[in-house]
């Protein structure tokens, strides 16, 4: 007998294809960023990923390359509108003027100028995860 529909009936190996599951590292990999970048994804990875969980186990020279972005300290939230990271751009922007306002408004002028330089170390810490959840993992993120 000749039934269309057999549960038990085993696929011959040479019909099913396997196919490894994909690593972080082949998507890395295929990235249309520079290889300095790759780098830095490949850092986070090693690190946890962005929640970086095992920042600490990582050698000097690689916790400095993740965790400080000298263009983001420089520049920004427009260093972050090049990087395409407009979310967080917009909302580091809107906290920090709001924090300098209010403070200014207090009278409270030097408090101003360290939250300026605070919101700059921010903008400095957060570039490298920021970039690797929007490029890496294909988020949108706001902070």
């Amino acid at each position: 007998m000749n039934e269309s529909y057999n549960p038990y009936e085993v696929a011959p190996m040479s019909r099913v294809a396997f196919e490894a599951p994909r690593t972080e590292r082949d998507i890395i990999d295929t990235l249309d960023v520079s290889a300095n970048w790759k780098r830095r994804f490949r850092i986070i990875e090693k690190a946890g990923g962005p929640e970086l969980k095992d920042f600490r186990d990582l050698p000097f020279g690689e916790r400095i390359s993740i965790a400080f972005s000298v263009l983001g300290f420089l520049f920004g939230p427009i260093y972050f509108l090049c990087k395409g990271l407009w979310r967080p751009a917009i909302a580091y922007f809107l906290v920090t003027v709001g924090i300098i306002l209010v403070s200014m408004m207090i009278g409270m002028d030097f408090l101003g100028k360290a939250v300026g330089y605070g919101a700059s170390a921010a903008y400095a810490y957060r570039a490298c995860i920021l970039y690797y959840r929007k490029v890496v993992l294909k988020e949108e993120p706001w902070f």
